[in-house]
């Protein structure tokens, strides 16, 4: 395996649109949503290793999530460890990411990717992020991979490109999530691809890029470039982190950012952004009814999803379209077409039964 290459996996959420099994103690990325035996970081980190040397593999995630990632990923050391104090959006935590890795290899690429997305064809996911180095390794550019849209949705930020024979495109415009009218021109003009939160870059140009586009965080993190892979690394993150600012990578650098590139991909991408986006992923009866852990006897219902403990018995009588979720003492019955409205909900959720809960 090439010792340059890097990868930095993003496991700082909470995940709260999906409540009640995601919390803030116990956020999505630690569960086995799926039902395949592996929690969503497991097999992020499973994934990399096939590509990226584990020991060069790093997991950005708050600080209070340190025991959770050391218990389900026993082989990562604190040295591959970014524990942020404070949540500061994506910028901060690549920027620091990016520091560690050039502190220790100069010539680093890296790949930045989140904790909790699906990926059904590995194979390809790998090829797409060895395409990406290959070209990091010779230009100095930031890369992202762009997924090829299915449909109009309105739920994903959009990357047009230029029209080009080169597999991989200039990038002309980001564009955040847009109503439906507006995701439906950018499919019918053939060159928007779904923003699926995937960076790959040598560390050099993304460095470089912060100097020129957020200077102040650049001083504030390069301020501790003799901490880095040291003793003195976590005293000076606590110290100070929560002065970055709390911004993406997106706003901060690859919207400004003038040599930006991307590689329209297809590999079975789900972002597992919600209970909806969940059910698209998983096996139906006849019915469209999707079932984890639970065993269910569905009359006249369908396209529902239904999550409880494993071997609970549960009847759905007259139902159509419903998350159904029971964790612990916690049940959750909502629309799927409420779904958003879910993150919402944790707000009331915490004001009558508190903290513990959410």
């Amino acid at each position: 395996m090439n010792k340059n290459y890097y990868a930095v996996i993003m496991a700082g959420g909470v995940g709260s649109r999906f409540w009640p099994i995601s919390t803030q103690q116990f956020p999505k990325q630690f569960h086995d949503m799926l039902g395949t035996g592996n929690t969503l970081i497991q097999q992020t980190f499973n994934r990399f290793k096939n590509l990226i040397p584990s020991e060069n593999i790093l997991i950005a995630t708050n600080k209070k999530y340190e025991n959770l990632v050391k218990e389900q990923l026993p082989e990562v050391t604190s040295k591959q460890l970014l524990l942020e104090p404070a949540m500061r959006n994506t910028a901060p935590c690549i920027l620091y990411s990016a520091l560690k890795i050039y502190n220790k290899n100069p010539d680093g690429i890296m790949v930045i990717a989140p904790s909790d997305h699906s990926i059904s064809d590995e194979k390809e996911f790998l090829k797409n992020i060895q395409t990406s180095f290959d070209f990091c390794d010779k230009n100095n550019v930031l890369m992202t991979l762009g997924i090829k849209p299915t449909s109009p949705n309105t739920g994903y930020g959009y990357i047009q490109y230029n029209h080009s024979k080169n597999s991989i495109k200039k990038v002309i415009n980001f564009t955040e999530k847009p109503n439906l009218q507006k995701a439906t021109q950018f499919i019918e003009g053939g060159n928007y691809l779904w923003n699926a939160g995937i960076f790959v870059w040598n560390v050099k140009s993304i460095i470089a890029a912060f100097k020129i586009h957020l200077p102040t965080m650049y001083t504030l993190f390069s301020k501790g470039a003799d901490s880095y892979n040291t003793s003195l690394e976590a005293s000076f993150i606590k110290e100070n982190y929560t002065f970055a600012e709390n911004i993406s990578i997106d706003f901060g650098i690859l919207e400004k950012a003038s040599d930006v590139h991307v590689l329209p991909v297809e590999f079975g991408w789900n972002d597992l952004g919600t209970w909806g986006s969940l059910y698209n992923k998983l096996d139906k009866d006849k019915q469209q009814n999707a079932t984890i852990g639970g065993n269910v006897i569905y009359k006249e219902a369908k396209n529902n999803i239904v999550r409880t403990q494993s071997g609970k018995r549960v009847v759905i009588q007259g139902l159509n379209n419903f998350i159904v979720v029971e964790k612990d003492d916690v049940l959750l019955i909502c629309p799927k077409s409420k779904e958003q409205e879910i993150k919402e909900i944790t707000k009331d959720v915490k004001t009558k039964f508190g903290d513990e809960f959410v």
